[in-house]
This record gives structure tokens, C-alpha cells and sequence, in this order.
């Protein structure tokens, strides 16, 4: 669910650099104009570079002082995000466009988010937490077991699949430097599924209907 123009494709490896904070958040009659805070983060944004917000690919618009970032927001992401939720002060995970150079400690994430997941349950026994969500219906075939999951702009592995819904695992570290350490049971969150079985599942898909 990307702003960029159609030639542009940039990519992402759903390792969160930083937290930003919802600054602004203003309706008109083209979509939402967001402000986000990035202080503390040693990536410096300009005008036209392509950020992951919340997992959602969005194109810089206006820089201000302050470390303030300026995004617009199109009916269709706001349609399918949880970007028309935010309001002054809410968290969000933030992730610079990947370069040639960058470590792809993730998987590859393209900030198209394919729908809104809830949180059924959050089980913090024996020191592990454990996260339930239910995604749209119709994402669960696309979703395998130690496949990869992007929530809320974060690379993770899906730890078992059930019918209407998938686990993930927590570990300490996305815990602390993520939004993920805040969510809690309905907590919405962006679901983007993996690439490659999107592509599978397309491929399939039009084989069967020809």
C-alpha cells in the first residue's frame, strides 16, 4: 500500500530502525496529511524518500524543523490500514527504503499491506510471548508455518497457523525496540504477507482459470 508513483517500487526488510511519534494527523478531501516526529533517529529523511510507516510505504512530503516529517495519505491506504486510527502521540515503527549496500537481516518487505489483522490473544508464559492474530479471511491461505510475516512494519516469522488465525513469537529485543511491546487483545495492526507466496498464489490462480 504504497504513495509512490507507479515506477517506483521500493523495498524493505521489516528491521525497524527507529519508533516515531504521531505528531499530526489532519483529514482533507484528497486523504489524511500525517506529521510524524523522527528525533533519535540517526536517518535523516528528505523530500521524496520513501519511509515505512507502520509498515505502510508512504513518500515524504514536507520536512520542518524539529525532526517533524509531513505524509500524504490516499484513500486507499486509508482504506486498507490502521493509519486513519492514529492520533497525537501514538507510536509507529519506522524503516528507511533499503539501498543495494543493506543487510537484509529481514525478509523482503514492499509496504503493501494487505490488510488489518486483530489481536485474539497474547500469551506471555514460560518467558516467551506469544501473539494471536486474525487476519482477513481471505490472507490465510497466503499465510504458512515459519513463513514470513511483516506486523506493523516488522519482519517475523509465523510460529503456527490455525484456522482463522496465525501465531507469531516475541523475543525480547522486538519487544523493546518496536511498537509490538505495546499491543494488546483487538489491538489492530497491518498485515503484510510474504511476497513470494502472493506471486505463488497469483501464478496458481490464473493457471486454474485459464
Amino acid at each position: 500500500m504504497s504513495q509512490q508513483e507507479p515506477y517506483a517500487h521500493p523495498m524493505f526488510t521489516g528491521l525497524v530502525q527507529a519508533v516515531g511519534e504521531v505528531a499530526g494527523v489532519q483529514s482533507h478531501s484528497q486523504g489524511i496529511a500525517l506529521q510524524i516526529h523522527f528525533r533519535g533517529w540517526d536517518h535523516t529523511p528528505s523530500v521524496g524518500d520513501s519511509i515505512s510507516i507502520a509498515g505502510v510505504c508512504l513518500t515524504v512530503t514536507r520536512i520542518e524543523q524539529d525532526g517533524l516529517a509531513s505524509f500524504d495519505v490516499i484513500p486507499e491506504s486509508i482504506a486498507r490500514t490502521t493509519l486513519s486510527g492514529l492520533a497525537p502521540g501514538d507510536k509507529v515503527n519506522l524503516e528507511h527504503a533499503s539501498r543495494v549496500d543493506t543487510l537484509f537481516g529481514g525478509h523482503i518487505v514492499q509496504g503493501h499491506v494487505d490488510g488489518v489483522g486483530k489481536v485474539r490473544s497474547i500469551n506471555k508464559a514460560d518467558g516467551e510471548w506469544r501473539v494471536d492474530i486474525a487476519p482477513p479471511i481471505e490472507l490465510m491461505p497466503l499465510i504458512a508455518p515459519k513463513g514470513s510475516i511483516t506486523i506493523d512494519g516488522v519482519s517475523l516469522t509465523v510460529a503456527c497457523v490455525n484456522a482463522d488465525s496465525f501465531d507469531v513469537a516475541l523475543i525480547p529485543v522486538t519487544l523493546e525496540c518496536t511498537t509490538l511491546g505495546k499491543l494488546k487483545t483487538d489491538d489492530q495492526s497491518n498485515i503484510e504477507t510474504d511476497v513470494i507466496a502472493r506471486q505463488v498464489a497469483h501464478y496458481l490462480e490464473a493457471m486454474h482459470n485459464q
